[in-house]
């Protein structure tokens, strides 16, 4: 069964490591996030983006994918199903599809109407047992075809935003979507440590946690970060493994091409990653 993310995060903020929150693509990704959290008997947030909920024909087949596959696979470790830089609209679409928790990313809109919205959402989610997570200062990089450039957000406005009774707070500190590039400076921990000083025990996330140096991510997890969120390095490692598959001759040997064999060496790397960076993140036998 599904789980608001409260609870692993208030436990994750207080035993000093992180969550990891992997973007679900397909239903390979799903069976393959989800071995990798059992067998390192770890909690896990699985999330997707309007974008691949859209691609798996909605966010009710998504939730209805989730549920059926965490009981064919009889997953016994806390998973919640999250929405990542929702919409407004979005948020009311996950909400009655059955998600365990939501982010809203008003980072885009006024902070007067990111505020109101935002503690719209706190009340329905509150009342419907939901974790929510809002965000401050857009994330750098391309998300759903916005490009920013790793912006840091506001310590003040981090302060208004975590008071509205959020559960997380995603904040931005120089990160960005997608590969990093060669001349990118790093994470500011001097802007984390400013936010995390104004919002006390607000468990905050690492957008973009794909490229960012392992010590980095630890050191940040050590400033206050309670999740940290994969994706670009999940689709990497599927799509090296594939190619080495294809590359190699082997979808022409034989049923190769049968698409189970053709994407069992992907699914795998996602499970071999997942399970690396659960690791880095310190979260491997909390469950």
């Amino acid at each position: 069964m599904l789980v608001s993310a409260k609870e692993m995060l208030t436990n994750a903020k207080a035993g000093h490591y992180a969550v990891g929150a992997f973007n679900l693509n397909n239903m390979e990704w799903t069976k393959a996030v989800l071995k990798a959290a059992q067998e390192e008997n770890a909690p896990v947030i699985l999330q997707t983006s309007e974008g691949a909920g859209k691609y798996m024909c909605g966010f009710k087949t998504v939730a209805d994918m989730v549920n059926d596959i965490m009981d064919t696979m009889k997953i016994t470790v806390p998973v919640a199903l999250h929405l990542d830089h929702g919409t407004y609209d979005g948020c009311y679409k996950c909400i009655e599809a059955g998600y365990s928790s939501i982010m809203f990313d008003g980072s885009a809109l006024p902070i007067e109407e990111n505020i109101a919205k935002t503690k719209e959402l706190v009340a329905v989610c509150a009342e419907k047992g939901m974790s929510l997570e809002a965000e401050v200062g857009a994330i750098g990089g391309e998300e759903d075809g916005v490009v920013g450039m790793g912006e840091c957000a506001d310590p003040d406005e981090c302060k208004k935003i975590a008071d509205l009774g959020v559960t997380m707070l995603a904040a931005g500190i120089g990160n960005i979507h997608g590969v990093y590039p060669a001349n990118w400076p790093g994470l500011r921990f001097d802007v984390l440590e400013a936010i995390k000083e104004k919002v006390g025990d607000m468990p905050l996330v690492l957008h973009g946690g794909s490229g960012i140096p392992d010590e980095m991510v630890k050191k940040a997890i050590t400033l206050g970060v309670s999740k940290v969120n994969v994706n670009t390095e999940c689709q990497l490692a599927f799509a090296k493994a594939t190619r080495e598959y294809v590359e190699a001759g082997k979808d022409q040997q034989g049923k190769g091409f049968d698409p189970r064999k053709l994407l069992a060496p992907g699914t795998q790397a996602i499970t071999d990653m997942v399970k690396y960076k659960i690791e880095v993140f310190g979260s491997n036998g909390k469950a």
